[in-house]
C-alpha cells in the first residue's frame, strides 16, 4: 500500500513535475492576491495570451524563447496602458482588442513559420517534460519575484486598494504600477514550461480568489493563497499520475473545486449570520 502511494516519486519526470509545481506556486499565489484586489483578472488573462508572438519571433531570431515571451507580454501591457490613457476607450476594451490581436498574430506566425516548438506545449504546458534547464529558469524568476512581493506587499496593497492614498503617502505609484506589470510578465514566463499560457490564468487568479473568500486580512490572504496553491499543485500532479491525465488541467480543476467550496462556505456563513 505504501509502495503504491509512493510510486509517483520514483520516476524522474514526476520528480521534476513536483519540483516545478513547488517552484511556481509561491509567486503565482502571491501575485494572484494583488490581481484580485486590484481587479486585474483580465490583465493576467490577456498578458498570458499576448506572449505567443514573442515566443515565435524569438525562435525565428534564434533568441531565448522566454526573452521573447517577456518582451511581448510587457510591451503589450505598456501599450494597453498608453492607449487607455490617451483615448476615450475604457481599459478593458483596449485590453480585449490589443491582446486578442497579439494572440491571433502569434497563431498566424506559428502557422506561417513552422518550428520545433510544439504549440500545445506553449498553450497548455508540459509538466511531465520539464527538464533541468526549465527548473533553473523558473527558480531564477520565481525567487526574486517571491522576495519582492513578500517585502513590498504593504506598498503594493495600498497601491492596489487606493492609488490616490498611495500617491499622497509619497509612494512611487508609477514604479509600483509598472513594476507589478513587469512582475506579472515575469511570472507568466516562469509558468510557461509547466502550465502553459492558457492555464496560467488559473494560477494567477484562483488562489487569491479562494483566500479572499476565507480570510479577513490581506496578510492572512497572502499566506492562505500560497498554501492553497502549493496544495493544489502538489495534489494535481500526484492525482494525474493515477488518473492518467495531464497535470496542469488537473491542478486547475482542484483549484476550481476549492473555490466552489470556499464560495459555498461563505454563502452558508452569510445565511446563518
Amino acid at each position: 500500500m505504501i509502495e503504491a502511494a509512493l510510486q509517483p516519486f520514483q520516476f524522474p519526470f514526476m520528480q521534476n513535475a513536483f519540483l516545478i509545481a513547488l517552484i511556481v506556486a509561491p509567486p503565482t499565489a502571491l501575485l494572484s492576491c494583488f490581481l484580485v484586489l486590484k481587479g486585474w483578472a483580465l490583465m493576467g488573462d490577456a498578458v498570458s495570451h499576448a506572449v505567443l508572438p514573442g515566443i515565435v519571433l524569438a525562435y525565428m531570431a534564434g533568441l531565448p524563447l522566454l526573452l521573447g515571451a517577456f518582451i511581448a507580454g510587457l510591451g503589450s501591457s505598456l501599450l494597453t496602458g498608453w492607449l487607455a490613457d490617451n483615448s476615450r476607450i475604457k481599459r478593458d476594451t483596449v485590453m480585449g482588442v490589443v491582446f486578442s490581436a497579439m494572440f491571433a498574430l502569434g497563431i498566424v506566425l506559428h502557422t506561417a513559420f513552422p518550428s520545433d516548438v510544439h504549440l500545445d506545449h506553449i498553450l497548455f504546458g508540459n509538466m511531465l517534460g520539464v527538464g533541468q534547464g526549465d527548473l533553473i529558469t523558473a527558480a531564477l524568476i520565481a525567487a526574486p519575484v517571491t522576495l519582492i512581493l513578500t517585502l513590498k506587499w504593504r506598498d503594493l496593497m495600498l497601491h492596489a486598494f487606493d492609488p490616490a492614498q498611495a500617491q499622497v503617502s509619497g509612494l512611487p505609484t508609477g514604479l509600483l504600477h509598472y513594476g507589478l506589470l513587469t512582475i506579472l510578465a515575469l511570472t507568466i514566463v516562469a509558468t510557461l514550461s509547466s502550465v502553459g499560457l492558457i492555464l496560467a490564468i488559473g494560477l494567477l487568479i484562483a488562489p487569491g480568489a479562494i483566500a479572499f473568500l476565507v480570510t479577513r486580512s490581506f496578510g492572512a490572504m497572502l499566506i492562505t493563497a500560497t498554501l492553497v496553491c502549493l496544495f493544489a499543485m502538489s495534489a494535481g500532479v500526484y492525482a494525474s499520475f493515477y488518473l492518467d491525465s495531464a497535470p496542469a488541467p488537473t491542478v486547475i480543476l482542484i483549484l476550481t473545486a476549492m473555490f466552489l467550496l470556499a464560495f459555498l462556505r461563505r454563502v452558508l456563513l452569510t445565511r446563518t449570520a
